[in-house]
């Protein structure tokens, strides 16, 4: 009987202690819609563009100033193991990146945080 006892108290100490770990709430949800932004520098740091020469092997154009002012839609959010968030997003008119990729990664805080995507 004893046995059994120590076994509930365990598991009900086991429920206890996964209720309690926080999760940290993203707040952004799939099907949001936001704006691609200028960046800080030459390039974009936070949006994971693709670099000229894989644009350039799928026939697209490498401009990224054309990307700058383009409509997003998050299609994917996935928290990493070190706490970032990583987004996945695509055009909102249905066209490529560059006219060679559908959709791309994004750090979502860190973009947020440098301008490179702007809420709507």
């Amino acid at each position: 009987m004893i046995k059994y006892a120590i076994a509930l108290l365990f598991s009900v100490s086991m429920l206890n202690a996964q209720s309690s770990v926080n999760q940290e709430a993203t707040d952004v949800e799939v099907g949001d819609i936001f704006e691609i932004g200028k960046p800080e520098a030459n390039m974009y740091e936070h949006i994971n563009f693709p670099r000229a020469n894989f644009i350039i092997k799928r026939g697209g154009i490498a401009n990224y100033k054309r990307a700058e002012g383009q409509k997003v839609v998050v299609t994917s959010i996935k928290e990493k193991k070190d706490g970032t968030t990583q987004v996945k997003i695509k055009r909102t008119d249905g066209n490529r990146f560059f006219g060679s990729h559908t959709v791309v990664s994004v750090d979502f805080k860190e973009a947020l945080a440098s301008g490179e995507l702007e809420a709507l």
